[in-house]
């Protein structure tokens, strides 16, 4: 889920919530709700989330109960999801399966001991986007009349692009990759309690005095989720290794190294598959009884959202947005 080796180099600044009203912020959903996602496993019993056909609805929960801290700050949300997975990524995705498969095994195992505390921290770490979870997801978001664009392929690339255009003010994920591609401002810790961070490229790249093709020639040789870092490199080393040799061939060669994909590694993060086909407005209009009666028809209890829809109530009327549908 992104390099974090990157916080390490990364310009960052907490940002009051009342510095950002009124902002923008392209969310790459698919990181937003799985932090929703697993958090309500952890801490939900799973027959609120679960229908009586035995499918797992706990992003309609996660949604409702994450949603709230946009519109009470007076923040624009639009969620940008994911498209199709580039083939440089399926060993990460490889990877990530096989731990949801030990993590089930394992909380197999506690809940036959009885452990259900761990058992729930367990189950947390196998969720995963089903497409029911898709769905529904973009369906209770559209109640909410909450902006959604479809990315080509990675949200985050979608998200750094919208940011670089100007057609949002932030991006928003957690992830430190944002940087590499490309993205000038980011909000990050935006599922946490408190006021969000703020990571900035243009001073990260000065405090390092880099430009952006060799920070992401940095990122490579600590390693990405489309690649293998190289052995030995932290974000230090690769930072004086790229002064020192100019840029990511320069230090594969002076160290005898290799980097799978390399030039396709580069590419994806310099020339991402991005779109400019999307259009939102900005002015919501939240239905919120459709979107208490959807979570109702997919058997979520009321009592369960019912603060959370209070919570958009209350804040869609104090910022003016209340044209109600």
């Amino acid at each position: 889920m992104g390099n974090a080796a990157l916080r390490d180099l990364a310009a960052i600044e907490t940002v009051p919530f009342e510095d950002l009203s009124g902002a923008v912020v392209a969310v790459d959903a698919h990181n937003w709700l799985y932090r929703y996602l697993t958090t309500t496993v952890k801490w939900t019993a799973d027959d609120v989330y679960t229908t009586a056909e035995g499918t797992e609805v706990a992003n309609l929960v996660g949604i409702v109960q994450g949603l709230p801290k946009f519109f009470e700050n007076d923040l624009v949300p639009v969620f940008v999801f994911d498209g199709v997975v580039t083939d440089l990524k399926d060993g990460e995705i490889d990877d990530r399966r096989a731990a949801k498969e030990r993590a089930a095994a394992e909380a197999r195992n506690a809940r036959e001991r009885g452990d259900r505390v761990e058992a729930a921290r367990l189950e947390a770490r196998t969720q995963r986007l089903t497409d029911t979870i898709q769905r529904t997801t973009r369906e209770l978001l559209e109640l909410l009349d909450v902006p959604i664009v479809e990315a080509p392929t990675e949200g985050e690339a979608q998200a750094a692009h919208m940011a670089k255009s100007a057609d949002v003010d932030y991006a928003g994920t957690e992830d430190y990759d944002a940087l590499l591609f490309g993205a000038p401002l980011t909000l990050r810790q935006l599922t946490s309690k408190g006021d969000p961070e703020c990571m900035d490229l243009a001073a990260t790249l000065a405090a390092h005095e880099l430009t952006h093709e060799q920070l992401v020639d940095v990122g490579i040789l600590c390693g990405t989720d489309f690649n293998e870092g190289v052995h030995g490199m932290g974000p230090k080393t690769a930072v004086k290794a790229i002064h020192e040799h100019g840029d990511l061939a320069g230090v594969l060669d002076a160290r005898d190294a290799v980097v799978g994909e390399m030039e396709a590694v580069r590419e994806l993060f310099l020339q991402p598959d991005v779109t400019d086909d999307y259009g939102f407005d900005t002015a919501l209009s939240p239905d919120v009884a459709g979107a208490r009666e959807y979570v109702a028809d997919w058997e979520i209890p009321a009592d369960e959202v019912s603060r959370g829809f209070e919570r958009i109530e209350e804040s869609v009327t104090q910022t003016g947005l209340d044209q109600w549908t």
